[in-house]
């Protein structure tokens, strides 16, 4: 069983993904980096033990 903050992650995640799956079709160059770099922040958060 995953925990729910693990969940809640990975939901984030996904729904990021999905903005920047958006923000390519825009072709939204500004918005792309902004989501990569919240992504990236994500990423190193959760390599950070608690």
């Amino acid at each position: 069983m995953v925990n729910t903050s693990a969940q809640c992650a990975e939901m984030r995640i996904d729904d990021y993904l999905d903005l920047l799956n958006l923000a390519k079709q825009l072709k939204d160059i500004r918005w792309q980096k902004e989501i990569i770099r919240k992504l990236e922040r994500l990423n190193e958060r959760q390599k950070t033990p608690v």
